[in-house]
């Protein structure tokens, strides 16, 4: 029984080094999760969470402008069998200059731009700016994530700026074209004057007046062999008898 006890009470001290450490990464993981914070370098990041440069593996951003997020990883000390573990997710920041955007339709007249951003939106700031060539842009009196705009008799050229604390982090511009140069244009090859549309006119009604004639005398020929069929029969079998009569001669 105390052989029992003894070996009992040494598995317990040999688990309690890995159950410690099991614990210390599950609260830094949760910490980190639970308080994202913008894009930093490799060696911030692994400042924040405690661990070497080399502990640390960043995930690919998941915008290639603007601003997006991105994985950081773990890539030792993972629970169980896992080779890498997520330990929180941040934002990260590409080229600020995002082109040009494509405007999403609302109605036949009108469309909606949104501008670049991650949730929650409150954290951003966004600026709306009408360009105009050769002019200063004028500042629109909207701070939404989305402008809608309907149609003009000219094209507009829109830009939102994403700003946070002050700093541009995003741009993109749309273009709104006018409401007559969304018509669609017909192909001038189906244009026709006058004296053509009414050649093909006749030839219509030609076709059709054919049809009528012929289907009319088909009807006619199955109505009178229907009514005709015994003088018919009677003259078909008065030939016959003759061309056998005319054989026996023969």
């Amino acid at each position: 029984m105390a052989v029992c006890l003894g070996l009992l009470l040494a598995l317990l001290l040999s688990l309690l080094p890995a159950l410690a450490a099991e614990c210390n990464l599950t609260d830094s993981g949760e910490q980190a999760v639970g308080a994202p914070e913008g894009s930093t370098g490799a060696l911030q990041g692994s400042t924040d969470l405690g661990l070497n440069a080399t502990e640390v593996e960043f995930g690919v951003c998941s915008v290639t402008c603007g601003i997006g997020i991105r994985e950081v990883l773990l890539t030792s000390g993972c629970p169980g069998t896992e080779e890498k573990c997520i330990v929180r997710v941040e934002e990260c920041q590409g080229p600020v200059d995002c082109g040009w955007g494509i405007p999403i339709p609302d109605d036949p007249t009108c469309v909606k731009m949104p501008c670049i951003s991650i949730p929650p939106e409150n954290q951003f700031t966004y600026v709306w700016k009408m360009l105009i060539a050769n002019k200063t842009s004028h500042l629109l009196l909207n701070d939404s994530a989305v402008l809608k705009v309907c149609r003009d008799t000219h094209s507009l050229i829109f830009q939102c700026e994403t700003q946070k604390n002050g700093n541009t982090i995003a741009s993109v511009k749309y273009r709104v074209y006018a409401a007559t140069g969304m018509q669609t244009i017909q192909p001038r090859t189906i244009e026709m004057n006058p004296s053509s549309k009414t050649m093909l006119d006749a030839i219509l009604v030609f076709c059709v007046i054919t049809g009528f004639i012929v289907i009319a005398l088909e009807i006619f020929a199955m109505i009178f062999i229907v009514v005709f069929w015994g003088v018919l029969k009677s003259v078909w079998q008065l030939k016959s008898e003759q061309d056998k009569r005319l054989a026996n001669k023969k």
